[in-house]
């Protein structure tokens, strides 16, 4: 009994042909191709080659070439059910349980699809040849959608008085072709009528290109017709599994890791014209999981970039929640909003294609920053509101599937929720990094004190304590070998204080060689002063105040790099990045 067409292919729209194959080969990237030794004949030069793109392996030694059911029947020898099993469970997908109705469905596939080609097929000549049709084709131009547009993407024009049923019905039953959601019975007047009459149709393939669907737009206004409309759900079509334009922007995966996701099709032929493939839409529903899911197996980095108004916000918002629970190591989930009453066809038309991609780099926001910052702004600075916002956030970053991201995601809601909290740190965190930005570049370094930060006040109380106490310095010079001083001109200071103690054993502060109005601007602006309050402090209790002053120093170095990593983190979602920055911040929570 044969497999269904579409559990055969969602098996390869799961898994590139280069995944199989490398559990197998050990392959190296070559141009847009892999390449690799003959899992057929023992070679020492790489004759093996993998097409991801064209969905083959071939190798040039052997004459061997097929698909990834080939290359697992012919290098395990299997029998084609046994491969199909196989990689069903390499795709996470549940073994196929053939029924009775099996080889109903598959005689009704046959039919189906060749009534949908032959309706796409028909309907794309006359727009092509059909003088008649000279005001589409007038529209399709002042749209800039070009020939070779309507070409590629099989655009056809179903004019309003069509009689293509009839014809149809010559060769199909009028059961099998209400079937398709072509056509529908007018009960008032008894009689059927095509669905897409008088609009511009853009055919929905199939992962295989194979036409399943319809998505129609008229090209005059009207108060009465919706401007867009799509095929109804069939059997063989279900809005939320599929997506339009997948089957070619999948082919580009080797080129770009960037899928941009909008909200039609108008959307994607627009982006096409202006040399922007690597795009897709989905189909008038809300972004499901499964989209994402398809989406990742294909790119790194999916880009959603709905219309520049309310409803495209609100549909923004209600894919970020949908999506996010897919999130996942290594791959990307952003957001692109575009000005106000634009949509991504006129914006780049406008705009042109380079300064679209430049705006994509400033402007694209990860999910989980979008989410946070769309529910901070329904939020009020009281306990009632903030424990609400607390409880929303908790439960998106809850939804998420992979634990790892899972578990990022939530500390990084809570951190940046802590920090709206009153009664926190927050205010000397933000001093912190608002100065160390001017401390790592050169700055003015000695100004008034109420212009000092919290760090270079820090550095002053440390830099007193050395060079009143050279002796016990030298003796417990362990505990200043591992100290962060931001401060390029008191690190000059500090490093000279050091290199001093350790080669003299006659130690006095006016042999040290530091300007004397350093030594008085140490002096005045060294906040420890107030602690000593003027008095004599044993050995002990300075090793203390030296002690506690490197233990805030370097706080103040885990805060900084906390802070880079976290924004790195926010772009790349990698693993490394995220245990790099637990391992901070659990020194931040020892120290």
């Amino acid at each position: 009994m044969k497999y269904p067409k579409e559990y055969l292919d969602e098996i390869k729209t799961r898994l590139k042909v280069s995944t199989v194959v490398s559990k197998t080969v050990s392959l190296k990237k070559r141009g847009k191709e892999y390449v690799g030794l003959s899992p057929f004949k023992n070679e020492k030069t790489p004759s093996f080659t993998v097409n991801d793109e064209k969905e083959f392996y071939h190798c040039f030694a052997t004459s061997e070439h097929g698909n990834i059911f080939d290359f697992v029947m012919k290098t395990q020898n299997l029998r084609f059910g046994e491969a199909v099993k196989f990689l069903a469970n390499l795709a996470g997908m549940q073994p196929y349980m053939f029924t009775k109705q099996d080889v109903e469905r598959e005689k009704k596939w046959k039919e189906y699809s060749l009534i949908f080609n032959r309706y796409v097929e028909f309907y794309h000549n006359e727009l092509l040849k059909n003088e008649i049709y000279s005001n589409v084709r007038q529209y399709l131009k002042k749209r800039l959608i070009s020939k070779d547009q309507v070409k590629k993407f099989k655009i056809g024009y179903i004019d309003k008085n069509p009689n293509f049923f009839e014809i149809l019905k010559k060769d199909f039953s009028t059961e099998s072709l209400l079937e398709t959601g072509l056509f529908y019975l007018d009960e008032k007047k008894k009689y059927y009528v095509e669905r897409f009459r008088g609009r511009l149709v853009f055919p929905i393939n199939n992962i295989s290109s194979q036409p399943i669907a319809l998505g129609g737009r008229i090209i005059e206004n009207s108060d009465y017709l919706a401007k867009y409309i799509n095929s109804p759900e069939t059997i063989f079509f279900k809005k939320g599994l599929n997506l339009y334009n997948l089957d070619l922007a999948r082919k580009l995966s080797n080129k770009s890791d960037q899928i941009f996701l909008v909200e039609g099709y108008m959307d994607v032929v627009g982006l096409d014209k202006n040399g922007i493939e690597n795009a897709v839409a989905n189909l008038g529903t809300s972004l499901t999981d499964r989209q994402i899911l398809t989406l990742n197996q294909f790119f790194k980095d999916i880009i959603i970039c709905f219309d520049g108004d309310e409803s495209g916000y609100k549909a923004a918002l209600r894919a970020a929640e949908n999506s996010i629970k897919e999130l996942k190591p290594e791959k990307q989930i952003s957001f692109l909003f575009l000005p106000d009453k634009e949509d991504p066809d006129s914006f780049v038309n406008k705009n042109g294609k380079n300064y679209f991609f430049d705006f994509v780099k400033q402007s694209k926001v990860s999910i989980h920053q979008f989410l946070f910052s769309h529910y901070k702004k329904q939020t009020q600075n009281n306990p009632s509101s903030m424990a609400i916002f607390e409880k929303k956030l908790r439960s998106i970053a809850n939804s998420i599937k992979d634990s790892f991201i899972k578990k990022y995601v939530l500390e990084y809601f809570l951190e940046k929720i802590s920090e709206l909290a009153p009664h926190t740190n927050q205010n000397k965190k933000n001093n912190f990094i608002k100065k160390t930005k001017s401390l790592e570049t050169t700055r003015r370094h000695f100004k008034e004190s109420e212009t000092l930060s919290s760090v270079e006040l820090k550095e002053f109380s440390l830099l007193y304590l050395m060079i009143n106490n050279l002796n016990l310095i030298k003796d417990n010079i362990h505990l200043l070998e591992n100290i962060k001083i931001f401060t390029e001109i008191n690190k000059q200071i500090f490093t000279q204080i050091i290199s001093y103690v350790k080669s003299n054993t006659d130690l006095s502060l006016d042999k040290l060689g530091i300007d004397k109005q350093l030594i008085d601007k140490i002096e005045k602006f060294a906040s420890i002063k107030h602690i000593l309050n003027n008095k004599k402090k044993g050995d002990h209790e300075v090793i203390e105040l030296l002690e506690d002053i490197s233990r805030d120093l370097n706080n103040y170095d885990l805060e900084f790099r906390i802070e880079q990593l976290e924004s790195k983190f926010s772009k790349d979602l990698s693993e490394t990045t995220f245990n790099e920055l637990k391992e901070l911040k659990k020194k931040q929570n020892i120290n």
